[in-house]
């Protein structure tokens, strides 16, 4: 008897972009070697979604959140919340303000990244007792993965591009991520091409994808003016061995990924 799949827990991946003194770059970290899902890769900050990011009362405090579905709204919550924890980075401004909360008033806010993190309290709970508006406008989508069922541990994962606010300095957090680095697309498939950095799939072929635009606002162009296609990589049998293949129409470099030796 065939064992059932396991339902993809929702989640939100987060690519903080600026426009470097040589081109487009992207804020990455490496994942602590005793966490259970990506030991040691480089990836974009981010993960899944939790209970209090789809609070009701989460709406009030979001700029213009009516637009968003239940599910679209708590994913730009979990994806604000887990930039914040993971980098320090908040997209929010005080209550009657605009814009984005000065470095100065952000530095006052750092001691709830570990609340946050701990579950000493929730989004919302900051969120009244700091008086703060979150951004959910500021993420934009860039694609959506969905982790293939024979994977015990699964993700429905949806990517953002965000333009990293200038004055907010992106820092690993020390526990899930034990490094942290602003690089641009090429180098990451360098790195990971050559070994010095473990690069899985969704991560690879998304930085692949940034890579086409060559600066901030043409990155963020791009996503706007591109369709969404859910990938569900399937993976399958051929002549020269297993190999992933993602759907075309989603707009990769490749549609076929090879597993060599049968792994990926």
């Amino acid at each position: 008897m065939s064992k059932e799949a396991v339902t993809p827990v929702p989640a939100a991946t987060l690519m903080l972009i600026r426009d470097g003194a040589d081109g487009l770059e992207v804020f990455m970290v490496e994942r602590h070697h005793q966490i259970d899902f990506a030991t040691g890769a480089l990836v974009f900050p981010g993960g899944k979604i939790d209970k209090a990011d789809f609070d009701p009362g989460l709406r009030a405090r979001c700029e213009n959140g009516d637009q968003f579905s239940d599910l679209e709204l708590a994913l730009r919550v979990g994806g604000i919340r887990e930039a914040f924890e993971e980098c320090g980075v908040l997209l929010a401004h005080d209550a009657g303000g605009t814009g984005l909360i000065a470095a100065t008033r952000l530095a006052g806010l750092e001691p709830y990244r570990k609340k946050l993190v701990d579950g000493e309290l929730t989004m919302l709970q900051f969120l009244l007792q700091e008086d703060l508006i979150l951004l959910p406008e500021n993420l934009v989508p860039f694609a959506h993965w969905i982790t293939p069922p024979m994977v015990p541990k699964r993700f429905d994962t949806h990517f953002f591009i965000i333009e990293a606010p200038a004055d907010h300095i992106a820092l690993h957090d020390g526990h899930e991520s034990v490094d942290s680095v602003w690089i641009k697309p090429a180098k990451v498939l360098e790195e990971g091409d050559a070994g010095r950095r473990t690069v899985i799939f969704p991560t690879r072929m998304n930085v692949q994808k940034l890579g086409h635009s060559r600066s901030v606002a043409e990155a963020l162009k791009n996503a706007r003016s591109s369709k969404i296609v859910t990938v569900l990589p399937q993976m399958l049998k051929g002549e020269n061995g297993p190999y992933l293949k993602i759907p075309e129409e989603a707009g990769y470099d490749v549609s076929i990924h090879p597993l060599p030796d049968g792994r990926g």
